[in-house]
């Protein structure tokens, strides 16, 4: 119980922090932009609100001005139902990318915000 509680209490001075601490995003042209919002269409991330990890992911989202959509993979029983059927395991972050040749998940934050980066940080 108590473990609990201070995971819980640690949780939410780590989503404070980030909000207090977010960086600014990227900015691009109004073509740039759309292009992204385009792109960033076809990915969602699977999530929990207050872990460490998705935490870093979304902080490197918001700093590439990359607007992804978020799957509550805790408190989301469809979202996690998602997850462990496409993705094979529920673990997060998660992020879900949909493209020609079908669906990839892709695990771990530091794997995420290289593909992200190297797709969206160059868009102008």
């Amino acid at each position: 119980m108590l473990v609990k509680a201070l995971r819980v209490g640690l949780g939410q001075i780590i989503v404070l922090g980030d909000a207090l601490t977010r960086p600014r995003p990227q900015k691009r042209s109004p073509q740039g932009q759309a292009a992204v919002n385009a792109d960033a269409a076809s990915l969602s991330l699977y999530q929990f609100q207050a872990c460490p990890f998705c935490v870093k992911t979304r902080r490197a989202m918001h700093r590439l001005n990359v607007p992804i959509a978020l799957k509550d993979a805790k408190g989301d029983p469809e979202a996690r139902a998602a997850l462990q059927t496409g993705g094979g395991k529920v673990k997060v972050p998660c992020l879900r990318i949909e493209e020609a040749g079908g669906t990839r998940w892709m695990y771990e934050s530091n794997d995420i915000i290289a593909y992200l980066e190297k797709r969206f940080a160059n868009v102008a």
